[in-house]
């Protein structure tokens, strides 16, 4: 009888283990395999909430087929104490080890709202944007000129909640005079600049920034980020280039930057720079004009006089040999590797095609060219006027 007995309790243990092996694999292979959500979302995860409240939530709105699931296996993993507040886009389908991932990752918010300070050549704005987590794309909310405008109550409204995004971007081609203006007039940053930057030293791209942050400390990070494109680019320039130093490197970027607002033409206008300093035929470009009369303290807002291409100054390049003395803007990373890396040409001389910035340049390799080139342009500009 207890042989009896104990063999039924012996095989109803093995029926156990396996019926518990297989609960494990199945709730192994649940957790990382593709998950139930039909399209993205933007996951809102609060600070001071705990696990359970996020599980909860992502089963709610259908990310997950099982909370508990997903808390053990975030247990697991080690990850339950490392839930990061924000706003954080689920992709489709993803799998409970994906979801984990994402909200214990940390790191900027990946969807939700954003505020984006926009430093322009010609102007400043503030953008208020949300992510549709369906498409993936910004649709704007709100923008203002914060030199004109009064801030809307969609801006008021975001910089309120705890999960907003903030981002500086900077356009090719800006002058550190104006970006110093700019970010004196974001609300969210702190600190005084007592030194307006060297010109040329700060890496137009977009920055992450937060309420509180130093006015100067952003500053260092521009200019770091402009050191090591400037450095990378150097180490990987062409031979035998007409330039002695990454700083005349990086005045011939920001001539070009100011010259041409179509990338594919860089390159172009890269090699007809370089020949011409190769050959010490002077640059002969309208920005460095536009700069010795600014000093890159706002826009010109017309066109050059004859008299102002004639004046000397040291950075008016139609009465200098060679680079001026330093650059004129603010030049970015495309630019940068254009001035380093010119198109091989015979080119020296090149004028718009159009009266539309957009339509690019007419190139000439001989004076007789480029007269028939700017002829054209003339009569443009004639056809304009009538």
């Amino acid at each position: 009888m207890w042989r009896h007995i104990a063999s039924n309790a012996l095989t109803f243990l093995v029926v156990l283990v396996f019926l518990l092996g297989g609960v494990l694999i199945w709730a192994q292979n649940t957790y990382v395999s593709e998950g139930p959500l039909e399209q993205p979302i933007c996951v809102q995860v609060e600070r001071g909430t705990n696990f359970r409240r996020v599980s909860d939530n992502l089963a709610r709105d259908g990310a997950v087929s099982s909370a508990a699931l997903l808390r053990v296996g975030a247990d697991y993993a080690g990850k339950t104490s490392e839930l990061k507040a924000g706003s954080f886009l689920v992709p489709e389908g993803a799998s409970m080890e994906q979801i984990v991932d994402i909200v214990t990752r940390g790191g900027a918010s990946t969807c939700g709202t954003e505020v984006v300070y926009r430093i322009g050549i010609t102007r400043a704005s503030v953008q208020v944007r949300e992510l549709d987590p369906a498409t993936g794309r910004f649709e704007e909310i709100a923008e203002f000129n914060p030199e004109e405008d009064a801030a809307p109550a969609e801006y008021i409204d975001v910089k309120a909640e705890t999960d907003t995004r903030y981002r500086v971007a900077l356009a090719e081609g800006v002058t550190s005079w104006q970006i110093v203006q700019e970010l004196g007039q974001i609300d969210i940053l702190d600190g005084d600049i007592e030194e307006t930057p060297a010109e040329g030293s700060l890496a137009p791209d977009s920055y992450e920034i937060s309420t509180g942050d130093n006015r100067s400390e952003l500053l260092a990070r521009m200019a770091s980020a402009q050191d090591r494109i400037l450095a990378e680019a150097w180490s990987n320039r062409q031979d035998g280039l007409p330039l002695a130093s990454p700083e005349e490197a990086l005045i011939l970027a920001s001539i070009i930057e100011k010259e041409t607002g179509t990338p594919e033409e860089r390159f172009l206008v890269s090699s007809v720079f370089n020949n011409r300093l190769e050959q010490g035929i002077r640059l002969q470009t309208d920005p460095t004009v536009i700069y010795g009369i600014t000093k890159g303290e706002g826009v010109l807002g017309r066109g050059l006089r004859q008299s102002e291409l004639r004046r000397e100054t040291p950075w008016n390049t139609y009465v200098i040999d060679g680079l001026p003395p330093t650059p004129i803007a603010n030049p970015g990373r495309a630019s940068i590797e254009a001035a380093l890396n010119p198109d091989d040409t015979g080119y020296i001389f090149f004028v718009a095609k159009t009266l539309d910035p957009s339509d690019g340049h007419n190139f000439a390799e001989t004076l007789a060219e480029h007269n028939e080139n700017v002829a054209a342009y003339r009569a443009l500009e004639a056809q304009r006027e009538n």
